[in-house]
């Protein structure tokens, strides 16, 4: 266990922290709650990466971390109103989608695509929409649905990637 699996760790943690804020009202702090997590997420991959402390363990657990806060926080906004429901399912398809596919081709022995620039900056993109959320500005629907198509786009290079990857590996043992 290093330092940046602790810090992966750390945001499974602030998960129902976050829940317990924002069911309690707090919608500012518990904004903020989820911005900590999104910087530990940035700076447990920057010291893992920077210290040579990558491992399977968090590779496979950050972006389950990463996921599972969006999912909590797109959840939360769903429940009370925030966001449409036609907004959270098309959220949800994307990302479980995505979690699905990555364990399943995993556990098939598959390369995986690591993230590159385009996810990175999904993820950006996602906080930003949900800050114009929180802080209910008037075009941030428009903006979270801009966001939702983007992500359907970088999911499509993904799998496009992937089969590209998948395909050279495969050729590669025939040869």
């Amino acid at each position: 266990m290093n330092l940046p699996n602790m810090l992966t760790m750390l945001r499974f943690i602030l998960i129902p922290v976050y829940v317990f804020i924002f069911a309690a009202g707090h919608m500012i702090t518990a904004f903020f709650i989820m911005v900590a997590a999104g910087l530990t997420d940035i700076l447990d991959g920057y010291l893992a990466r920077r210290n040579n402390q990558v491992t399977n363990l968090g590779s496979m657990l950050d972006p389950l971390a990463d996921k599972t806060m969006m999912i909590t926080v797109i959840l939360s906004l769903l429940f009370t109103g925030l966001i449409s429901w036609s907004a959270g399912a098309a959220i949800f398809i994307r990302d479980l989608g995505m979690i699905i596919g990555s364990a399943f081709f995993h556990f098939r022995g598959k390369k995986t695509v690591p993230a590159n620039w385009m996810g990175k900056l999904t993820t950006v993109l996602y906080y930003v929409a949900i800050m114009f959320i929180f802080f209910e500005l008037s075009y941030a629907t428009a903006y979270l649905w801009a966001v939702i198509i983007f992500s359907f786009i970088t999911s499509f290079i993904y799998i496009f990637l992937f089969v590209a990857l998948n395909r050279e590996e495969k050729l590669g043992k025939v040869e």
